[in-house]
């Protein structure tokens, strides 16, 4: 592998990691980045995903302790069969419409103006909602993930479902329906980061298996240097956030998304950017 190769793996994974677990889209970014580094064959896609496994082990290190409570516990604990079986329900509606939609969806909306107008609708979405939230506080029904009922973890599994579009957001889509069904702004982000490891790590399974003749023993380097990368920017923005969360709102992030779309659309039209489909 050569050096350029090894640096843009290298980036793609601190995109990812950074990203992953904000409400600005990882999907989205990796697109953008990986078209301005001329980095998006179908190798590259591949590579894309399966460095999400890197983010899901900050998340499974962050966590380490409830983690291995709950799986040591499994069975002799109601609270942790209760635990494991909302992930379980909550990782269902997302896994079972990539299965349905994920080809469709890569075909039509895997490129950058997708992205950049989902960028946009996201971020008013989240910036009506904050509001609505700021005019209308209300107490949280639910404060600890281990509140949470299976109709809870559903209805946050179906928000997570509408990630799939690219530029969505996948944590700020079960965020933001956490706090739309009652939850607190750290239950919502906690269980987000909880939904992330069936979930990423499934999706990176799958693509691995998937697309396994498109790889060989060769692109190990490749792989490795975008998942500790990804794994080490994604450790860091899970102690960022939690800390972030305690005294802010996603205020910041919606105009941000709605700002970065803008601009992507804009760079486009003027030719300013050549955004490689």
């Amino acid at each position: 592998m050569d050096l350029a190769l090894a640096l843009k793996a290298f980036l793609m994974g601190l995109v990812e990691g950074f990203t992953e677990f904000l409400p600005i889209s990882s999907t989205g970014h990796l697109i953008l980045a990986g078209s301005l580094l001329e980095f998006n064959g179908e190798k590259e896609k591949v590579f894309n995903i399966a460095i999400q496994s890197g983010a899901m082990l900050a998340v499974l290190w962050e966590y380490r302790v409830k983690i291995w409570s709950v799986a040591s516990s499994l069975n002799k604990d109601v609270a942790a069969r209760k635990f494991a079986l909302n992930l379980l329900i909550a990782f269902l509606p997302a896994g079972i419409a990539a299965l349905l939609f994920s080809r469709m969806i890569k075909e039509c909306l895997f490129s950058p103006i997708p992205v950049a107008l989902a960028f946009i609708i996201g971020g008013v979405v989240i910036l009506l909602i904050e509001r609505h939230h700021n005019k209308h506080p209300i107490a949280y029904r639910i404060n600890s993930v281990d509140e949470m009922t299976p109709l809870d973890a559903f209805k946050v599994g179906c928000m997570q479902a509408l990630a799939l579009i690219p530029g969505t957001s996948r944590s700020g889509a079960t965020i933001i329906g956490g706090l739309l069904f009652g939850m607190s702004r750290k239950a919502a982000t906690e269980f987000s980061f909880f939904l992330a490891i069936p979930t990423l790590f499934a999706a990176g399974v799958y693509s691995l298996i998937k697309e396994r003749a498109l790889l060989s023993v060769a692109d190990l380097p490749m792989f490795g240097i975008g998942g500790i990368a990804a794994f080490i920017s994604a450790f860091l923005c899970v102690r960022w956030l939690l800390r972030y969360i305690s005294t802010h709102d996603f205020t910041v992030f919606a105009w941000y998304r709605i700002g970065f779309g803008i601009f992507v659309i804009i760079s486009a039209w003027q030719g300013w950017v050549v955004w490689v489909e």
